[in-house]
């Protein structure tokens, strides 16, 4: 079961990238295809011992930069990275892929190569978002269709709540829209038809949430539908207060009487902290609804990153992602009395 990885768009070159594979490799026993420049890529491996039956490099010539158009560069660069390393899933060599570059660039080349699961209308990212205990809550979409039909956003709650279940373990995820209050007929025009159409469906539906509620502090939710252009904002707004507040705690802790007798009782404490905060945990956001496997990171992916998104890979093959949302879609346009 290979991986395909983009080793060259992250934003610190390829060697996170390559340092996460060998980690992979290491401590999951995993297969990872690096796509790249083969020369730069085999040079870093030397610097490390692991199985080298587990990871081969594919060579590529071009790298699709953050600034560039991604329906333009997907086409005009076909010996990219990124694109040669969705190919390698198209073809069957890999059973998915993972690229911590151009966002755009990734979703272009998966819709053209790779193609939606049939009866998928819009495949939307699928970003996991750390809450006080428990698994995280899956949000989504966080960033793939900036305005959505009702149809969409019931479509996102079925592929999340399967994503939830077989992947991130949760044994009856609870599932909810995000508006603007819990009653029923809060809300847009889209949010409040896809409540109704979502109240048809058999699994567990609560209903209306609120922003709160996806950090554990309101109603308990698993998986939490919005738009795009909502969800990104949220996303983002979420990693920019979760920095701030370790700083300011950091700092304050630094300014006080504790910097001294305390900072070493609460090192531990910050550890852990930061490893529940920290997105590198899951690997990356899903793109779901694509035949195939893709995963798109963060820029800034570290090598933690890089082997979690390998080994999340891995496990939505294992579990046979794909296959259960194919099924569910195909029941809920039966549902829906679709054809």
């Amino acid at each position: 079961m290979w991986v395909a990885v983009d080793a060259m768009s992250g934003d610190y070159g390829p060697e996170c990238i390559v340092e996460g594979a060998v980690l992979a490799v290491r401590e999951y026993g995993l297969s990872v295809s690096l796509v790249g420049d083969e020369q730069e890529i085999l040079d870093l491996l030397l610097k490390y011992e692991y199985d080298t039956e587990k990871i081969r490099v594919i060579h590529s010539t071009e790298i699709i930069g953050m600034n560039d158009s991604p329906s333009i560069a997907v086409r005009a660069m076909e010996d990219s990275s990124v694109v040669k390393a969705v190919r390698l899933v198209a073809e069957k060599e890999c059973i998915g892929v993972f690229s911590p570059g151009n966002t755009g660039a990734t979703m272009a080349a998966a819709l053209l190569h790779l193609g939606r699961i049939p009866g998928v209308l819009r495949p939307p990212i699928a970003a996991p978002i750390p809450r006080e205990e428990g698994a995280p809550v899956l949000l989504l979409d966080a960033g793939a269709n900036v305005d959505c039909k009702p149809e969409y956003l019931a479509q996102f709650a079925v592929m999340g709540e399967i994503y939830s279940r077989e992947v991130l373990g949760v044994a009856k995820p609870k599932v909810g829209i995000l508006s603007n209050g819990e009653e029923d007929k809060k809300g847009n025009a889209a949010t409040v038809r896809a409540f109704e159409i979502l109240k048809k469906i058999p699994f567990n539906f609560i209903g209306n949430v609120e922003g709160r509620d996806l950090y554990g502090s309101g109603r308990d939710v698993d998986v939490v539908v919005c738009d795009g252009f909502t969800g990104n904002i949220v996303l983002k707004a979420t990693e920019g207060l979760a920095k701030s507040i370790f700083n300011v705690l950091k700092n304050s802790i630094r300014q006080s009487s504790l910097a001294q007798t305390g900072a070493l009782l609460l090192k531990s404490t910050f550890t852990a902290v930061k490893k529940r905060l920290d997105y590198a945990e899951y690997g990356g956001a899903l793109l779901l609804g694509v035949e195939g496997i893709c995963m798109i990171g963060h820029g800034s992916s570290n090598a933690l990153a890089v082997k979690n998104a390998v080994r999340v890979i891995t496990e939505c093959a294992k579990h046979g992602i794909n296959e259960s949302i194919a099924k569910k879609i195909g029941e809920f346009r039966a549902l829906m009395g679709e054809s």
